[in-house]
């Protein structure tokens, strides 16, 4: 009986969760990357990691700030991120800013090489995130900002932030 029970409660599950389920949820993010770089195409790579980084990004702990992709033969790395030592397995010889392999096609690495080679051009880690009980790394292919742009975007968020306001005391006083 405990199996009905089980197969019903799957099936009452709404299309909402569903979709939530396959479009993952979010482990950590590398909050400066968009304001470092002006990101122009994502994609999402596989990362090889050990039995207790998993079960460590699982409770969001970690960070992906300075860390970046590199290129290296036909592969691709993950170079400065940091896993923090899950506190329940054993953490000797483990090092949180080791060098992962990302998993990618052929051709997908060789676009995103080739993409990156180009002057002003790299390839930033931008989110961990679990998909489908994998995690996966969402890698962006961004250009540095430089400081006068990153000021002109501040400029506008302040603006409409204030517009916000100034509509919203405009409402209320009506």
């Amino acid at each position: 009986m405990p199996n009905a029970l089980h197969n019903k409660a799957k099936l009452e599950r709404s299309s909402e969760q569903r979709y939530n389920i396959a479009r993952g949820m979010l482990l950590i993010a590398n909050k400066k990357a968009r304001h470092e770089y002006e990101i122009s195409q994502t994609t999402q790579a596989g990362v090889i990691l050990l039995g207790a980084e998993v079960k460590s990004l699982r409770n969001k702990s970690g960070s992906l700030s300075g860390s970046y992709v590199k290129a290296i033969g036909n592969e691709l790395f993950l170079i400065g991120a940091q896993i923090t030592p899950y506190k329940f397995a054993d953490n000797t010889d483990y090092d949180p800013k080791r060098t992962r392999k990302l998993l990618l096609r052929k051709k997908e690495i060789f676009d995103l090489k080739t993409a990156a080679d180009k002057k002003g051009w790299t390839l930033v880690p931008l989110s961990f995130e679990l998909i489908k009980n994998k995690i996966k790394l969402k890698i962006g292919l961004g250009r540095g900002k430089q400081e006068f742009e990153k000021r002109e975007k501040l400029k506008k968020r302040d603006l409409k932030r204030e517009m916000q306001r100034e509509n919203k005391q405009a409402l209320l006083k009506i």
